[in-house]
């Protein structure tokens, strides 16, 4: 394996970052619907704040980095292969694993009973709009 690229530590690092600090304001928005909204509402709308919750959005969050990070490797592989055709099967490749491991994840969160669904899933979007958002940042920079 070649050495990991500085790009892809920086970068997963950044995506940590960000996808932390969203699951953080994931939880306090938990925290707050939950002292708001009373247990008994109507509908069953009474939104939870316990282990499962938390427990989601850890994994949550791990499952999220680690495809960044598992893309970003790839890509590092990708640029070093010269043949198009077997650089674009291996992302292909990669691709399709990645999806599977978010996809058995969202699965392990509906039905293994410690997760909290809702906390399991949205992690897995904080990566794209961690980019997002930098992207918007850096581009009011000038940069």
């Amino acid at each position: 394996m070649a050495k990991l690229q500085d790009a892809v530590k920086k970068e997963t690092i950044n995506i940590a970052v960000g996808t932390g600090i969203g699951v953080l304001v994931m939880f306090l928005v938990f925290f707050v619907l939950h002292m708001v909204i009373p247990e008994d509402a109507p509908f069953n709308l009474g939104v939870p704040f316990d282990y499962k919750v938390i427990l989601g959005g850890i994994g949550g969050f791990l499952v999220a980095v680690g495809n960044f990070f598992w893309m970003a490797l790839t890509v590092q592989k990708v640029a070093s292969i010269e043949d198009e055709e077997r650089a674009r099967k291996t992302m292909g490749v990669s691709y399709r694993y990645r999806t599977m491991l978010q996809f058995v994840w969202g699965i392990l969160a509906i039905v293994v009973p410690v997760f909290n669904l809702v906390a399991g899933i949205v992690p897995l979007f904080l990566p794209s709009f961690t980019i997002k958002l930098r992207g918007i940042l850096s581009a009011g920079k000038g940069g």
